[in-house]
């Protein structure tokens, strides 16, 4: 169980953020966020919402149909939730 899980419980969206954290400087795609996590590619476009609008995850398109998402490392609430992650992993981590 992820420390994340541990405190907040499991929800998709924090299983996505998780995901990305865990890849962080990686190129990802919906297909293999959704592979990664075992959710739904139709759950990983719902949850990635909200954090591609408050910048935490960046877009970039390639070609006309692929999507691809990272890490805005660049943004202080990223940077203050990487942070609070690898904190949190140290503590309470498995």
């Amino acid at each position: 169980m992820s420390p994340l899980e541990k405190l907040f419980g499991k929800t998709a969206q924090l299983t996505v953020l998780e995901y990305l954290m865990k890849n962080t400087r990686e190129i990802n795609y919906l297909s293999g966020i959704a592979h990664g996590t075992g959710l739904y590619h139709s759950s990983v476009a719902r949850v990635l919402e909200p954090l591609l609008e408050n910048n935490i995850v960046i877009e970039k398109k390639i070609g006309k149909q692929m999507r691809s998402f990272t890490l805005n490392e660049e943004h202080k609430a990223t940077q203050l939730l990487l942070n609070f992650y690898n904190d949190l992993n140290k503590e309470l981590g498995d």
